[in-house]
């Protein structure tokens, strides 16, 4: 770990070499009035919105909605399966079939969904009473019925593995698709406009404007990043629960010499974009993990890799140094655009065949989300020895992305 000094506090980074972008946002962290005790970069850190993906800052008496991030509650879910083997053309099929039921991308479901796959909504205490409401989740309640179950964009991946437990595995990376953008929006430029009538010492191009939790402002943003947070598990609930129904019925085998039944494990899932309260350092204080996931001693959680490398299964250490964080996954090593204009189409394609993985890298589009756009997981992990120990080592083995 290594020290970087701020204004307020000092910043406390994992990552051995981050980028200046992400130094520069740090700092402007420890700048805020509010910021507690020291700033947290972790190993797959880089620039953001205002706070950096991979980095963890709390906050006392106070939340910050582009601290939180725009997806919020997003996060990763994992299940073990009973399978130890798959065959090629099976795992085709079923990523055919995981295809057609589940909408990618920018893409909705035909039809709004059951209200009862949503996390539970009474419309009336959203609307009226004090402390509670939740003006965004009522507008846009309706139109989230068409993105439950859905995957999203960008980074969103859903992937099946194989295990160094000898262990077929599924893997989903989403999170709360429009609901949680328009509820982070909505309450940053209410933040702004606070920062500002109160003279609070924020930059607004720092995208760093913060609400005070006894404010009403405060207290609603509260209850709709819980909301989205809530929504962006079940959006990965249902997902997983349709693509587990798959898997039963591509995987089990009835015949005259007896049955062969596919079985599951308990969902783990572990969330990387929220704020909650926590004591450290002896106070109540409101850590923002944005692009970071809890690792306290114990709690199971995971960390990908990039299409191309493996990703892992974790249990946290308890450092109170990071928060009781680690990464929430490989990060990138280069911008988006950067990556469709400079890396090579048919070097990233060649890197996945080699492996034998059913990727979703075919156009120069797609390189975005290339191996070669993400750190090496390798090193990430090594890193954070401090922070997590490896439970199970993944290799993919197919990739659906969004």
């Amino acid at each position: 770990m290594k020290t970087i000094q701020g204004q307020n506090c000092i910043i406390k980074s994992y990552c051995e070499n981050p980028e200046s972008g992400a130094i520069d946002q740090a700092r402007n962290i420890a700048k805020l009035p509010n910021i507690f005790h020291h700033v947290v970069l972790l190993p797959d850190t880089h620039p953001g919105f205002g706070m950096p993906i991979g980095c963890v800052a709390a906050l006392t008496d106070s939340i910050s909605p582009y601290m939180v991030g725009e997806d919020i509650g997003c996060g990763m879910c994992a299940v073990k399966t009973s399978l130890t083997e798959i065959d090629t053309d099976i795992l085709k099929k079923i990523m055919s079939k995981i295809r057609e039921a589940i909408p990618l991308g920018r893409d909705h479901q035909a039809k709004a969904q059951d209200k009862a796959l949503l996390p539970w909504f009474d419309f009336d205490k959203g609307k009226k009473t004090e402390g509670t409401m939740m003006p965004v989740v009522c507008k846009e309640y309706d139109f989230a019925r068409y993105q439950i179950g859905t995957l999203g964009g960008g980074n969103h991946f859903i992937e099946i593995q194989k295990g160094d437990d000898g262990h077929i595995w599924i893997m989903i990376h989403s999170g709360s698709r429009n609901i949680g953008s328009k509820v982070a929006f909505y309450y940053h430029n209410i933040a702004v406009a606070l920062n500002k009538k109160y003279h609070t010492a924020v930059e607004d191009s720092w995208q760093l404007n913060f609400l005070p939790l006894d404010s009403q402002e405060g207290k609603q943003y509260l209850t709709e990043m819980n909301y989205c947070i809530e929504f962006a598990l079940a959006n990965r609930k249902v997902m997983m629960d349709r693509i587990l129904t798959i898997f039963a019925n591509e995987c089990s085998v009835h015949s005259e010499y007896g049955d062969t039944y596919f079985d599951f494990e308990p969902m783990i899932n572990i969330a990387h974009n929220y704020a909650s309260i926590e004591n450290h350092f002896g106070k109540n204080v409101w850590v923002h993990r944005k692009g970071a996931t809890l690792a306290r001693e114990k709690t199971i959680g995971i960390i990908p890799g990039s299409q191309g490398s493996k990703s892992y299964i974790i249990k946290g250490k308890g450092n109170p140094e990071s928060f009781m964080s680690c990464s929430h996954g490989a990060g990138r090593a280069i911008s988006r655009r950067y990556a469709r204009e400079q890396l090579n189409l048919q070097d990233e394609i060649d890197k996945l065949n080699s492996k034998g993985i059913i990727h979703s890298v075919r156009q120069q589009t797609d390189l975005d989300e290339a191996p070669g756009a993400y750190k090496n997981i390798d090193i990430v992990m090594e890193e954070q020895t401090e922070l997590v120990d490896i439970i199970v080592k993944l290799e993919p083995l197919a990739v659906i992305k969004g």
